[in-house]
């Protein structure tokens, strides 16, 4: 089959003929209509006409990901009530009740994050492939049902959330193998939320949700294309989501657009009960569509961090590229500086060895999971190494167990440090000191290639994720570009709860760049 025949919706793909109105474009008829990069928008727009159905479209993914993912492993397991939920939600439309903009749009979860249905929540790991099945579903996962999604099935994860070896391959778990990256397939997808990223930029859903500590939202969703959106840190619930540590965890949309990330996030954020922190949600959740601006640059002022380049001459040569853009459409920019710049990577990674061992055993033992704390696991890796460590071992675990309660004083000194270096001598320092209303520096540079002997080996890395990851605050990362066919990214992030204007920055620097650009691997493939 031809592949410009297979991405178009065939008659038993689709009910019947269709118009789709792209987002200012003119109308398809059904015969141009292009399952690859179609949006929230315009899936819904077809649905609503009457003519594609959720069921067709969860059949169409469902096909695409069987058809395409042998190669790319990026999704673990499909929602066997997928198609039946879809149908449910086609009943509903044709009574007239339409739930909202997500009415049946297919979402994949990241394999870390619960689901109270027949498919399983494993981290990745063969240790909970028999756990029980959550009690319910993670809050996120309960208000992307209400909102009518269908949830397509679980995505690959670097196991444990890259928390388990220093040594790892990023996008490798014992249950999904490895995950690859679509534009060149021996290239590594990073991680942790590789699948999540890999899936949504190869089209074999329509959105995705991911989670992040640090950065693995954001370098995912660069090295493979797409945007991502890590949210302020009590924006989005993290009940049901299997943790690192509290201080930094959080999930978030990734999305082939701006548009598709702004409208996963208005569903996804908002106060629970469960995860004290969203307390701040209620006064800072809302509808972020409507800061979808084509004009959003305008006005801005935006600090370019500098401290980020000089590391990779071609990614600083596209970056000066993308800072001319903003420029031309109406922003200011500054060269910035963060004061604490360097000086929160150990205190962050001890954080982090301290939150992970009692925040994993507070999980484990609310599932109820044969193995409930860090040390259960560390011994079932050692009695099943030849399945769960055939490339590298747990000397993060090892590390972690190794610690003592979050009342110890170095665990204390060291989340203060933290959070002081990248809040207040750090993204606050900045914005107050230059006035700026967004801080912009590259997501990364070309991704390494797939290791499974040495793990991550990445020559030149850049990666401006950890501090707005250590300090909480919310970062986007949207296509910037091409360094010899693998994807660069631009990441935009800023102060607590700044989201609107982020999403402005970035949906504006979207607009006037187009950089996404689908994954080529696919005619030799099909």
């Amino acid at each position: 089959m031809r592949r410009r025949d297979f991405l178009k919706f065939s008659v038993s793909s689709v009910s019947a003929a269709f118009f789709i109105k792209n987002i200012g474009g003119a109308e398809m008829k059904s015969e141009d209509f292009i399952l690859e990069e179609a949006t929230i928008a315009d899936l819904q727009q077809a649905m609503a006409s009457g003519k594609l159905t959720a069921v067709d479209l969860t059949k169409a993914y469902i096909e695409r990901i069987n058809k395409l993912d042998q190669q790319l492993k990026s999704v673990v397991e499909i929602n066997p009530d997928a198609l039946s939920i879809a149908e449910a939600l086609d009943k509903e439309r044709k009574n007239g009740k339409v739930r909202s903009v997500l009415h049946g749009i297919p979402i994949l979860l990241k394999d870390n994050i619960d689901t109270a249905d027949k498919m399983k929540t494993t981290a990745g790991s063969l240790a909970l492939m028999d756990a029980p099945t959550p009690k319910q579903d993670a809050f996120l996962v309960q208000k992307l049902r209400e909102a009518g999604a269908v949830i397509l099935g679980k995505t690959n994860l670097s196991e444990w959330a890259n928390f388990r070896s220093e040594n790892s391959s990023s996008g490798w778990s014992a249950r999904g193998g490895q995950t690859r990256n679509p534009y060149i397939l021996d290239r590594n997808p990073c991680g942790s939320s590789s699948g999540s990223a890999v899936s949504v930029s190869a089209n074999l859903c329509a959105a995705s949700i991911g989670t992040e500590t640090d950065g693995s939202i954001v370098c995912p969703s660069s090295v493979n294309g797409i945007v991502g959106l890590k949210p302020t840190i009590g924006l989005v619930s993290r009940s049901g989501v299997i943790p690192i540590a509290h201080s930094q965890d959080t999930a978030g949309p990734m999305t082939r657009t701006v548009a598709d990330a702004a409208i996963l996030l208005s569903f996804i954020a908002g106060y629970d009960e469960k995860d004290s922190v969203t307390s701040q949600a209620k006064k800072h959740a809302q509808d972020y569509t409507k800061f979808l601006k084509k004009d959003g640059l305008k006005g801005k002022k935006i600090g370019i961090a500098r401290q980020y380049f000089g590391r990779n001459e071609q990614v600083d040569k596209l970056m000066e590229e993308q800072i001319q853009i903003l420029k031309q459409n109406g922003a200011e920019v500054v060269d910035v500086t963060f004061p604490g710049f360097g000086k929160f990577g150990d205190a962050e990674y001890e954080v982090l060895l301290y939150e992970f061992k009692t925040d994993i055993a507070k999980y484990l033992t609310e599932r109820n999971a044969k193995y409930k704390t860090l040390a259960d696991l560390i011994k079932f890796n050692e009695e099943n190494a030849d399945k769960e460590m055939p490339y590298f071992g747990q000397d993060i675990f090892l590390k972690s167990q190794s610690k003592g309660s979050l009342e110890d004083r170095a665990y204390r000194l060291a989340l203060l440090q933290s959070k002081i270096m990248t809040q207040d001598k750090g993204i606050d320092a900045v914005v107050e000191q230059f006035k700026v209303d967004a801080i912009a520096a590259p997501s990364n540079a070309p991704v390494w290639m797939i290791d499974l002997v040495n793990g991550d080996s990445p020559t030149n890395y850049v990666s401006s994720s950890s501090i707005p990851a250590i300090a909480g605050y919310p970062n986007i990362t949207v296509p910037a570009g091409f360094i010899k066919e693998l994807p660069i990214g631009i990441s935009f992030f800023g102060p607590a709860f700044s989201e609107p204007t982020l999403i402005e920055i970035a949906y504006a620097f979207e607009q006037a760049t187009k950089a996404r650009r689908k994954p080529k691997f696919l005619p030799t493939y099909l």
